[in-house]
């Protein structure tokens, strides 16, 4: 008999960390080995590291950017690395009645993981893209920020005062539109995987709609899926300030199309939504 095993998927900064990270509490087993907390996560990733170690692997031979923010990439998985993910499934499979793993990049491999494991269910996790990509823009420019936090104290000032403004608002127009595609690239690689599932296998929620109540996830993950849960509130880990204040992107999109094919996505995940 199958062990019962949860995806939990969805784009970079999108609150699959959060929302792990409740499930976690819950009593879920989510990895033996999780990624730290961060500048970026302060709660922690709770990222299985197997997972995201082979994901990056997987990227980095195939000449991308270990961080999976691409789009528009044909991924190709060598024999050797498609028998290092199932040697990873088949000792979870055998030490867990239950497990489950959030990693981001798991997006960019959703159809083998279909081929692999034909009996896991999918909690997809959607964040509209303008707080996506705020998130990502702000956690990329903190990343330069604290460069200079090192520095002398005439460079540190002559960066705040004269230079720092300057360059952040560069930063942002350079990266924006991006980060749009990006999430265009993830949230239809999610939307062609649930097409190619069935109904009663995924399970798609709204990520803003969790902190006003989780009670539907977490009975729909116990009794449907049968997941043994014990229940912990969702809003006794979720913390509202740290939760990024979104800035105002109209500077720094130019091409309006990627803007319009966002909103036909968000809209395209309303068929699959849990209900409110």
């Amino acid at each position: 008999m199958h062990s019962r095993i949860l995806i939990i998927a969805g784009m970079h900064r999108s609150g699959t960390s959060l929302i792990t990270h409740w499930l976690h509490r819950c009593g879920l087993q989510v990895g033996e080995t999780l990624v730290e907390a961060s500048n970026a996560n302060k709660e922690g990733h709770f990222e299985d590291r197997e997972f995201l170690k082979l994901h990056e692997e997987i990227l980095l031979n195939n000449g991308f950017d270990n961080s999976g923010l691409i789009y528009e990439k044909p991924l190709a998985i060598s024999e050797y690395e498609l028998e290092k993910l199932k040697a990873i499934i088949r000792i979870k499979e055998g030490r867990y009645d239950q497990w489950a793993w959030k990693e981001p990049r798991t997006c960019l491999f959703l159809n083998t993981y279909r081929e692999l494991l034909p009996h896991a269910k999918y909690l997809v996790i959607v964040r509209d893209y303008l707080a996506v990509v705020n998130s990502l823009l702000k956690r990329g420019w903190e990343e330069i920020d604290k460069k200079f936090d090192h520095r002398s104290l005439f460079n540190r000032l002559r960066w705040k005062l004269l230079r720092r403004g300057r360059h952040k608002k560069r930063y942002y127009k350079n990266n924006a539109e991006h980060f749009i595609k990006v999430w265009i690239d993830y949230n239809l690689r999610i939307l062609s995987a649930l097409d190619r599932l069935s109904p009663e296998d995924y399970l798609v929620v709204n990520y803003s709609l969790l902190q006003m109540g989780d009670k539907p996830v977490y009975t729909f993950l116990h009794d449907n899926w049968g997941f043994n849960l014990h229940y912990c509130p969702f809003n006794a880990i979720y913390k509202q300030n740290l939760i990024s204040r979104q800035a105002d992107l109209s500077d720094f999109i130019e091409d309006e199309t990627l803007i319009t094919r966002a909103r036909e996505i968000e809209n395209q995940f309303q068929k699959y939504m849990m209900p409110d």
